[in-house]
């Protein structure tokens, strides 16, 4: 069980400030006069003492208040320049970052959570006790914005009155960092107080990149005070580190969410968007992916797009499932990001009109951004994530140095996307949720789709997703475990966490109708190992409508469905027919070799996860019940139809 408040807050140990009168004196002495005049709207003491503890701590010679107008995002925009975090580009609204060569995705190795002692933690958890956190911060961030401006914000991590919203404090001295909030955020200063008292809660975020040199990202840490709910960052810019409103909260509502709202909240790791079917219905998916396995390409593909990386989802009084998207905007991977497979969001970086901050792109001489797999012509020379580059520059070793950083960024309002639902996205109601996916990257293993029979196995198949290690993270390499694509993010034992998905997944408080389909995808099945030549993929981009397609028929009964140990297998005709609309033809060998059972890799994955599993503490009896059905009946079609099972086999 997390316990709330428990053990010194380090933010006010730190700071030393611990009455309001000592903290609104501190402020006043600190602020200048307009930022007296908007810091005097928040009432909330609990907030305030927050600040007057980071101002203690940290020492800025300014303090700049962020209330979300005009001006104030304005001044964010001019102050990010003038400090040389960004750079104009050739498009008017177009900036570019350049974060620290060591510091351009996730420093997974230098991520802790705070903990106390005895405290349970995931097993795939990096933690730190508290005392040593305390130490650290001491040691480092006493100071640290001595010559700088610190800027605070007060964001809704959704939108403001949504069930599941939480609001945050956001305080920087990276005015890149506060550019990039106020595009992926909601802005809730005016309604920070009301939203507090409403969600009974709040997150702080605590954020100094000190000088921003290569030898201090050794020193680099990202903490996360799951008791406070407090999270601090030091010695980097990259916005997965920095921006802490978006991964570090979300732990903390992961958190939230096991332990205080069980069966009635989720926190996850999913895009949520909207599917259009037969005669204008609308059925909305949420769907989990690793970083690097289409989550964003397969949000992009709905009609209705809401968001592309995180979900807070409740049950509603109606019996339905509802979900928000936490942030505004997007901060997407832009690598292979090109006009065939994404052209609403090709429409925004290369067109007018949209806002855009870029990160470790390439940039030409013109003041252009380029990426690899854009399916443009590749400059001859440019600036990059490492410096000066030519076409055929390699590095030390000899290794060729590409045009762009694989984990390099746009960050975007959503609401630019053609086929964004902003007044959808910006209801505090949320959307129905009907469908959830689930999707590793998977060369040789799962077919493309399928469904799983029972809420339990589609519980099951989101602890299975694995996936190879991508750039999104410093020092991961091989093929890895992702449970629920949100194990990065679960702070707690994972049977606590697989304990809050059983629950919430069979209620009793669905209404029928609303009961939802639970579903695995996969891209990335290859050539070579489903017995054709080359290695190249088995589908392409453009085919994820006809699986989400296919999804959104079954979910609303109008298609049937073949029934295996792994769970329910579309039709070849049904999916014929959704090929046919997309203009592309599918023939029946291509259906085979995608839905065929390889049954001994099925049953090997299913040895892993079993394995795997078994060494965590009190994880559900259900889970290893649900492995050991399925890999039995996988086994007694195997001794009838041999090791791959043909889909005709099945009918």
């Amino acid at each position: 069980m997390l316990e709330l408040k428990q053990g010194d807050d380090i933010l006010a140990a730190v700071g030393g400030i611990s009455t309001i009168s000592e903290g609104r004196k501190l402020i006043n002495e600190t602020l200048d006069a307009a930022n007296r005049e908007k810091i005097a709207l928040i009432k909330n003491e609990e907030a305030l003492l927050k600040l007057a503890n980071a101002i203690s701590m940290c020492k800025p010679e300014h303090v700049f208040i962020d209330t979300g107008s005009a001006e104030d995002i304005q001044w964010i925009r001019d102050y990010a320049l003038e400090t040389g975090e960004e750079k104009k580009l050739a498009k008017p609204g177009h900036t570019i970052h350049f974060d620290l060569p060591q510091d351009q995705a996730r420093l997974v190795n230098q991520t802790y959570y705070i903990i106390n002692e005895g405290e349970q933690m995931s097993s795939l958890a990096k933690s730190v006790l508290r005392s040593d956190a305390l130490d650290y911060v001491k040691k480092y961030m006493i100071g640290i914005m001595r010559s700088k401006t610190m800027m605070v914000g007060f964001f809704s991590r959704g939108p403001v009155g949504a069930e599941a919203t939480v609001p945050a404090i956001e305080i920087s001295s990276s005015s890149y960092v506060f550019h990039s909030a106020e595009i992926l955020y909601r802005n809730c200063f005016a309604d920070f107080d009301a939203e507090v008292e409403r969600a009974g809660l709040f997150f702080t975020n605590v954020h100094a990149q000190g000088e921003n040199r290569p030898e201090d990202v050794p020193h680099a840490r990202i903490f996360m005070d799951r008791s406070w709910q407090t999270t601090f960052s030091t010695f980097c810019t990259y916005a997965g580190n920095t921006l802490l409103l978006k991964k570090g909260n979300h732990r903390f509502s992961v958190d939230y969410a096991t332990y205080y709202k069980l069966e009635e909240q989720l926190s996850e790791h999913m895009f949520i968007t909207g599917m259009t079917g037969p005669g204008g219905r609308k059925t909305f998916f949420a769907g989990a992916a690793p970083s690097g396995c289409g989550k964003t390409t397969t949000a992009m593909v709905g009609s209705d797009f809401i968001g592309d990386d995180l979900a807070q989802i409740w049950i509603a009084e109606d019996g339905t499932i509802r979900g928000v998207n936490p942030e505004k905007g997007i901060f997407g991977i832009v690598e292979d990001v090109n006009k065939v497979g994404d052209p609403y969001l090709m429409d925004c970086l290369r067109g007018d009109g949209t806002e855009v901050i870029w990160s470790n792109v390439l940039v030409d001489e013109s003041g252009t951004p380029h990426w690899v797999g854009n399916g443009e012509k590749v400059p001859e020379k440019g600036v990059n994530f490492q410096g000066e580059w030519h076409q055929g520059k390699t590095d030390g070793d000899g290794h060729s140095i590409p045009m762009s950083h694989k984990n390099s960024r746009c960050t975007l309002l959503a609401s630019a996307i053609k086929n964004h639902a902003s007044e959808l996205a910006e209801d505090p109601a949320g959307v129905p949720l009907k469908i959830f996916t689930y999707s590793g990257r998977d060369a040789d293993t799962m077919p493309p789709v399928w469904v799983a029979r029972t809420a339990d196995e589609g519980v099951a198949i989101g602890a299975s997703i694995v996936s190879q290690a991508t750039a999104t993270e410093v020092g991961a390499t091989g093929v890895r475990r992702q449970p629920w694509a949100n194990a990065p993010f679960i702070p707690g034992p994972l049977a606590d966490y697989m304990d809050a998905q059983f629950r919430f997944f069979n209620s009793k408080k669905f209404t029928e109708e609303a009961k939802p389909v639970l579903a695995g995808l996969n891209y990335f099945l290859t050539h070579a190992n489903r017995g054709g030549s080359g290695s190249g993929l088995l589908g392409e981009k453009k085919d994820v409508k006809v699986w989400l397609g296919w999804l959104e028929r079954f979910a609303n009964k109008e298609v049937e469905a073949i029934e295996s140990p792994i769970g329910m297998l579309p039709r070849y005709e049904d999916l014929k027919t959704l090929f046919a609309d997309i203009d592309k033809e599918y023939p029946k060998s291509l259906y085979d070799m995608q839905f065929a059972l390889y049954v001994d890799n099925i049953v090997q994955r299913l040895d892993l996860q079993q394995h795997e599993y078994s060494k965590e503490a009190d994880i559900p009896q259900r889970l290893f019940e649900i492995y050991s059905r399925q890999k039995n009946e996988l086994l007694a079609l195997k001794e009838k139809f041999g090791a791959i099972v043909a889909i005709d086999n099945l009918c």
